[in-house]
């Protein structure tokens, strides 16, 4: 696979900036960053069987506090 150079990227930059304009590149980064930042937080938090067989009872619980008991 190709590397991509410096000037691989100030092409595909321009290319980015002509079809989305120059107003609609802080919402898009701004997206991409909270996408980035969700993916890495859904890395890190490991879940084990316990922790969501607790979540799961947790759960349970809510919801037959909820509902309306006869």
């Amino acid at each position: 696979m190709p590397r991509i150079g410096p000037t691989e990227l100030i092409i595909i930059l321009f290319i980015i900036l002509i079809v989305f304009g120059a107003g609609k590149l802080p919402e898009i980064g701004g997206a991409l960053g909270k996408g980035i930042k969700a993916f890495k937080r859904g890395q890190d938090e490991e879940e084990s069987p316990e922790t969501v067989a607790q979540k799961e009872d947790v759960t349970e619980t809510e919801k037959s506090s909820e509902s309306p008991k006869p």
